[in-house]
Protein backbone atom coordinates (compact mmCIF):
# COMPACT_ATOMS: atom_id res chain seq x y z
CA UNK A 1 0.00 0.00 0.00
CA UNK A 2 1.34 3.43 -0.95
CA UNK A 3 0.21 6.86 0.15
CA UNK A 4 1.32 9.87 2.11
CA UNK A 5 2.07 10.22 5.79
CA UNK A 6 1.02 13.75 6.76
CA UNK A 7 1.91 15.26 10.14
CA UNK A 8 -0.51 17.93 11.42
CA UNK A 9 1.79 20.37 13.16
CA UNK A 10 2.36 24.00 14.12
CA UNK A 11 4.80 26.68 12.96
CA UNK A 12 6.32 27.46 16.35
CA UNK A 13 8.57 30.53 16.13
CA UNK A 14 11.36 28.84 18.11
CA UNK A 15 12.70 25.31 18.38
CA UNK A 16 9.99 23.03 19.79
CA UNK A 17 10.73 19.47 20.88
CA UNK A 18 7.36 18.15 19.72
CA UNK A 19 7.55 19.75 16.28
CA UNK A 20 11.18 18.69 15.99
CA UNK A 21 10.08 15.07 16.39
CA UNK A 22 7.68 15.59 13.46
CA UNK A 23 10.53 16.94 11.34
CA UNK A 24 12.82 14.03 12.21
CA UNK A 25 10.07 11.50 11.42
CA UNK A 26 9.41 13.11 8.05
CA UNK A 27 13.10 13.00 7.13
CA UNK A 28 13.34 9.31 8.12
CA UNK A 29 10.23 8.33 6.19
CA UNK A 30 11.36 10.17 3.07
CA UNK A 31 14.79 8.55 3.30
CA UNK A 32 12.99 5.19 3.29
CA UNK A 33 11.00 6.13 0.17
CA UNK A 34 7.72 7.11 1.86
CA UNK A 35 6.00 10.35 0.86
CA UNK A 36 5.80 12.38 4.07
CA UNK A 37 5.15 16.04 4.78
CA UNK A 38 4.25 18.59 7.43
CA UNK A 39 0.71 19.99 7.43
CA UNK A 40 0.44 23.54 8.73
CA UNK A 41 -2.78 25.56 9.08
CA UNK A 42 -1.26 28.56 7.25
CA UNK A 43 1.54 29.02 4.68
CA UNK A 44 5.07 29.75 5.83
CA UNK A 45 7.63 28.00 8.02
CA UNK A 46 10.13 29.48 10.50
CA UNK A 47 13.76 29.20 9.46
CA UNK A 48 14.58 26.79 12.31
CA UNK A 49 12.45 24.09 10.63
CA UNK A 50 14.79 23.93 7.64
CA UNK A 51 13.80 22.56 4.24
CA UNK A 52 10.81 20.36 5.01
CA UNK A 53 8.00 19.49 2.56
CA UNK A 54 4.88 21.36 3.66
CA UNK A 55 1.21 21.34 2.75
CA UNK A 56 -0.84 24.16 4.22
CA UNK A 57 -4.46 25.05 4.79
CA UNK A 58 -7.24 24.75 7.32
CA UNK A 59 -8.44 21.59 5.56
CA UNK A 60 -6.73 18.82 3.60
CA UNK A 61 -8.04 16.24 1.17
CA UNK A 62 -6.92 12.82 2.36
CA UNK A 63 -6.70 9.80 0.08
CA UNK A 64 -7.71 6.28 0.98
CA UNK A 65 -4.07 5.21 1.22
CA UNK A 66 -2.93 8.21 3.26
CA UNK A 67 -2.13 8.33 6.96
CA UNK A 68 -2.78 11.48 9.00
CA UNK A 69 -0.67 11.92 12.15
CA UNK A 70 -2.31 14.20 14.71
CA UNK A 71 -1.10 15.62 18.06
CA UNK A 72 -2.51 14.58 21.44
CA UNK A 73 -4.03 18.03 21.90
CA UNK A 74 -6.43 19.48 21.06
CA UNK A 75 -8.81 16.50 20.83
CA UNK A 76 -12.42 17.50 21.42
CA UNK A 77 -15.38 15.21 22.29
CA UNK A 78 -17.76 14.65 19.40
CA UNK A 79 -15.32 15.87 16.75
CA UNK A 80 -13.40 13.61 14.37
CA UNK A 81 -10.81 15.67 12.46
CA UNK A 82 -10.83 13.26 9.50
CA UNK A 83 -13.89 10.94 9.54
CA UNK A 84 -13.14 7.65 7.81
CA UNK A 85 -9.46 8.40 7.23
CA UNK A 86 -6.58 6.35 8.63
CA UNK A 87 -5.28 8.30 11.65
CA UNK A 88 -2.53 8.14 14.26
CA UNK A 89 -2.27 10.12 17.49
CA UNK A 90 1.38 10.99 18.06
CA UNK A 91 1.28 11.66 21.79
CA UNK A 92 4.33 13.85 22.39
CA UNK A 93 3.26 14.64 25.95
CA UNK A 94 0.93 12.41 27.95
CA UNK A 95 0.37 15.23 30.46
CA UNK A 96 -1.60 17.08 27.74
CA UNK A 97 -3.68 14.08 26.67
CA UNK A 98 -6.91 15.42 28.19
CA UNK A 99 -6.20 19.14 27.86
CA UNK A 100 -9.37 19.55 25.79
CA UNK A 101 -11.16 16.29 26.54
CA UNK A 102 -14.04 16.52 29.01
CA UNK A 103 -16.02 13.59 27.67
CA UNK A 104 -16.30 10.03 29.05
CA UNK A 105 -12.95 8.31 29.39
CA UNK A 106 -14.10 5.18 27.54
CA UNK A 107 -15.25 7.30 24.59
CA UNK A 108 -11.79 8.81 23.92
CA UNK A 109 -11.04 9.89 21.23
CA UNK A 110 -14.28 8.92 19.52
CA UNK A 111 -12.78 8.72 16.03
CA UNK A 112 -13.66 6.36 13.20
CA UNK A 113 -11.77 4.25 12.45
CA UNK A 114 -10.01 3.89 15.81
CA UNK A 115 -6.55 5.45 15.56
CA UNK A 116 -3.21 3.98 16.44
CA UNK A 117 -1.37 5.80 19.24
CA UNK A 118 2.36 6.45 19.28
CA UNK A 119 4.29 7.42 22.42
CA UNK A 120 7.85 8.74 22.62
CA UNK A 121 8.90 6.87 25.77
CA UNK A 122 7.98 3.72 27.66
CA UNK A 123 6.87 5.78 30.69
CA UNK A 124 4.46 7.72 28.48
CA UNK A 125 3.20 4.52 26.84
CA UNK A 126 2.45 2.94 30.22
CA UNK A 127 0.41 5.96 31.27
CA UNK A 128 -1.55 5.95 28.01
CA UNK A 129 -2.21 2.19 28.20
CA UNK A 130 -3.55 2.60 31.73
CA UNK A 131 -5.84 5.43 30.64
CA UNK A 132 -7.18 3.75 27.50
CA UNK A 133 -6.45 0.01 27.46
CA UNK A 134 -8.59 -0.36 24.32
CA UNK A 135 -6.17 1.72 22.25
CA UNK A 136 -3.04 0.13 20.87
CA UNK A 137 -0.03 2.14 22.03
CA UNK A 138 3.36 1.78 20.31
CA UNK A 139 6.62 3.35 21.42
CA UNK A 140 8.45 5.20 18.67
CA UNK A 141 11.53 6.49 20.54
CA UNK A 142 12.37 10.16 20.17
CA UNK A 143 15.46 10.40 17.95
CA UNK A 144 18.69 12.18 18.88
CA UNK A 145 21.17 12.97 16.11
CA UNK A 146 24.68 11.82 17.08
CA UNK A 147 26.23 14.02 14.37
CA UNK A 148 24.54 17.22 15.52
CA UNK A 149 24.97 16.40 19.22
CA UNK A 150 28.56 15.31 19.73
CA UNK A 151 31.18 16.21 22.36
CA UNK A 152 33.86 18.78 21.63
CA UNK A 153 37.50 17.84 22.01
CA UNK A 154 37.64 19.78 25.28
CA UNK A 155 34.65 20.12 27.60
CA UNK A 156 34.26 22.62 30.42
CA UNK A 157 31.60 24.58 32.26
CA UNK A 158 27.86 24.26 32.79
CA UNK A 159 24.91 24.49 30.35
CA UNK A 160 21.45 25.37 31.66
CA UNK A 161 18.21 25.43 29.66
CA UNK A 162 15.48 27.07 31.73
CA UNK A 163 12.57 27.16 29.26
CA UNK A 164 10.34 24.82 31.28
CA UNK A 165 11.16 26.42 34.67
CA UNK A 166 12.13 30.05 34.00
CA UNK A 167 11.81 31.30 37.60
CA UNK A 168 13.80 28.43 39.03
CA UNK A 169 16.39 28.90 36.30
CA UNK A 170 17.00 32.48 37.45
CA UNK A 171 17.41 31.28 41.03
CA UNK A 172 19.82 28.54 40.05
CA UNK A 173 21.85 30.88 37.87
CA UNK A 174 22.28 33.28 40.78
CA UNK A 175 23.30 30.48 43.14
CA UNK A 176 25.81 29.05 40.68
CA UNK A 177 27.30 32.42 39.79
CA UNK A 178 28.04 33.25 43.42
CA UNK A 179 29.52 29.86 44.23
CA UNK A 180 33.31 30.33 44.56
CA UNK A 181 33.91 26.93 42.95
CA UNK A 182 32.30 28.10 39.68
CA UNK A 183 34.68 30.25 37.64
CA UNK A 184 33.32 33.45 36.07
CA UNK A 185 31.83 32.67 32.68
CA UNK A 186 31.61 28.93 33.37
CA UNK A 187 27.78 28.97 33.27
CA UNK A 188 25.99 29.28 29.95
CA UNK A 189 22.22 29.76 30.09
CA UNK A 190 20.36 29.01 26.85
CA UNK A 191 17.41 31.30 26.09
CA UNK A 192 15.47 31.00 22.80
CA UNK A 193 18.55 29.29 21.40
CA UNK A 194 18.66 27.80 17.92
CA UNK A 195 19.32 24.11 17.40
CA UNK A 196 22.91 24.92 16.39
CA UNK A 197 23.44 27.05 19.49
CA UNK A 198 22.10 24.31 21.76
CA UNK A 199 24.28 21.71 20.05
CA UNK A 200 27.38 23.88 20.42
CA UNK A 201 26.70 24.65 24.09
CA UNK A 202 26.17 20.98 24.92
CA UNK A 203 29.25 19.95 22.96
CA UNK A 204 31.40 22.29 25.03
CA UNK A 205 29.78 21.80 28.46
CA UNK A 206 30.92 19.27 31.03
CA UNK A 207 27.67 19.43 33.02
CA UNK A 208 24.07 19.92 31.92
CA UNK A 209 21.44 21.13 34.38
CA UNK A 210 18.19 19.28 33.61
CA UNK A 211 15.09 21.37 34.36
CA UNK A 212 12.54 19.06 32.76
CA UNK A 213 8.91 19.58 33.72
CA UNK A 214 5.83 17.52 32.76
CA UNK A 215 7.65 15.90 29.83
CA UNK A 216 6.91 12.67 28.03
CA UNK A 217 10.59 12.12 27.27
CA UNK A 218 12.96 15.01 27.92
CA UNK A 219 14.72 15.71 24.62
CA UNK A 220 17.23 18.26 26.02
CA UNK A 221 18.42 15.67 28.55
CA UNK A 222 18.82 13.06 25.81
CA UNK A 223 20.72 15.55 23.66
CA UNK A 224 23.02 16.35 26.58
CA UNK A 225 23.71 12.64 27.06
CA UNK A 226 24.49 12.31 23.35
CA UNK A 227 26.87 15.26 23.62
CA UNK A 228 28.75 13.47 26.40
CA UNK A 229 27.66 15.75 29.23
CA UNK A 230 27.29 14.75 32.84
CA UNK A 231 23.64 15.44 33.75
CA UNK A 232 22.02 16.49 37.02
CA UNK A 233 18.47 17.64 37.69
CA UNK A 234 14.83 16.70 37.22
CA UNK A 235 13.37 13.93 35.05
CA UNK A 236 10.11 15.75 34.28
CA UNK A 237 8.12 12.52 34.64
CA UNK A 238 8.57 10.97 31.21
CA UNK A 239 12.34 11.19 31.35
CA UNK A 240 12.77 8.90 34.33
CA UNK A 241 14.56 6.26 32.22
CA UNK A 242 17.12 8.82 31.01
CA UNK A 243 18.49 9.02 34.55
CA UNK A 244 19.46 5.37 34.32
CA UNK A 245 22.36 6.55 32.14
CA UNK A 246 25.73 5.98 33.85
CA UNK A 247 26.52 9.69 34.22
CA UNK A 248 23.12 11.13 35.19
CA UNK A 249 21.95 12.09 38.68
CA UNK A 250 18.31 12.81 39.57
CA UNK A 251 17.76 15.47 42.24
CA UNK A 252 14.56 15.99 44.29
CA UNK A 253 12.16 18.55 42.83
CA UNK A 254 12.48 22.18 43.88
CA UNK A 255 15.54 21.67 46.07
CA UNK A 256 17.83 24.26 44.47
CA UNK A 257 20.61 23.95 47.03
CA UNK A 258 20.80 20.19 46.50
CA UNK A 259 20.83 20.66 42.75
CA UNK A 260 23.53 23.33 42.87
CA UNK A 261 25.69 21.17 45.15
CA UNK A 262 25.39 18.22 42.77
CA UNK A 263 26.16 20.34 39.70
CA UNK A 264 29.18 21.99 41.31
CA UNK A 265 30.49 18.65 42.54
CA UNK A 266 30.32 17.30 39.00
CA UNK A 267 32.03 20.40 37.68
CA UNK A 268 34.87 20.10 40.19
CA UNK A 269 35.30 16.40 39.39
CA UNK A 270 34.83 16.74 35.61
CA UNK A 271 38.24 15.28 34.71
CA UNK A 272 37.72 12.28 36.99
CA UNK A 273 34.18 11.70 35.69
CA UNK A 274 34.91 12.24 31.99
CA UNK A 275 34.57 8.49 31.21
CA UNK A 276 30.97 8.66 32.44
CA UNK A 277 30.24 11.39 29.91
CA UNK A 278 31.58 9.13 27.19
CA UNK A 279 29.45 6.29 28.54
CA UNK A 280 26.37 8.53 28.43
CA UNK A 281 26.80 8.93 24.68
CA UNK A 282 27.11 5.17 24.14
CA UNK A 283 24.06 4.58 26.37
CA UNK A 284 21.75 6.95 24.49
CA UNK A 285 23.01 5.72 21.10
CA UNK A 286 21.71 2.25 21.96
CA UNK A 287 18.23 3.60 22.73
CA UNK A 288 17.57 6.77 20.72
CA UNK A 289 19.85 6.84 17.71
CA UNK A 290 18.22 7.70 14.35
CA UNK A 291 18.60 4.05 13.28
CA UNK A 292 16.70 2.83 16.36
CA UNK A 293 13.93 5.38 15.83
CA UNK A 294 13.71 4.76 12.09
CA UNK A 295 13.25 1.04 12.63
CA UNK A 296 10.45 1.58 15.14
CA UNK A 297 8.84 4.28 12.99
CA UNK A 298 8.76 2.23 9.80
CA UNK A 299 7.27 -0.72 11.70
CA UNK A 300 4.64 1.56 13.27
CA UNK A 301 3.68 3.04 9.89
CA UNK A 302 3.42 -0.46 8.40
CA UNK A 303 1.10 -1.47 11.26
CA UNK A 304 -1.01 1.65 10.78
CA UNK A 305 -1.44 0.85 7.09
CA UNK A 306 -3.06 -2.48 7.98
CA UNK A 307 -5.90 -0.52 9.59
CA UNK A 308 -8.97 0.57 7.61
CA UNK A 309 -8.91 3.95 5.92
CA UNK A 310 -10.80 5.97 3.37
CA UNK A 311 -11.05 9.34 1.69
CA UNK A 312 -11.85 12.37 3.82
CA UNK A 313 -11.55 16.10 4.13
CA UNK A 314 -9.44 16.56 7.25
CA UNK A 315 -9.63 19.63 9.47
CA UNK A 316 -6.39 20.88 10.98
CA UNK A 317 -6.37 20.68 14.81
CA UNK A 318 -5.64 24.42 14.93
CA UNK A 319 -9.43 24.74 14.63
CA UNK A 320 -9.72 23.68 18.28
CA UNK A 321 -6.75 25.48 19.80
CA UNK A 322 -9.15 27.92 21.47
CA UNK A 323 -10.26 25.02 23.66
CA UNK A 324 -6.80 24.70 25.20
CA UNK A 325 -6.34 25.82 28.83
CA UNK A 326 -5.26 29.39 29.54
CA UNK A 327 -1.52 29.84 29.24
CA UNK A 328 -1.07 26.88 26.91
CA UNK A 329 -0.26 27.31 23.25
CA UNK A 330 1.05 25.04 20.58
CA UNK A 331 2.25 27.99 18.52
CA UNK A 332 4.22 29.97 21.10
Amino acid sequence: MSGRVVYASFATPHLSGGVDVHLRHIAMLRAAGTAASLWLPEPGTPTWMGDVPVVSGATLEVGEDDVVVLPEAPIVPGTDPAPGARKIILNANHFYTYATWDGPLDAYPGWSPTPAVWAVSEESAQVLRALNPGLGVTVVPAPVDPVVFAPAAAKHGIALLGKKRPHEAVLLRRLLEQDPRVAPGALRELVDASRAEVARALAEASVFVALSHTDSFGLPVAEALMAGCLVAGYDGGGGVALFEAPGAWRVPEQRPLLLVERVVDLLVRQAELAPLGEANRAWILERNSPDVTAGALLAAVAEARTRPGGRAVAVHPAAWLHRMPAGFTKTG
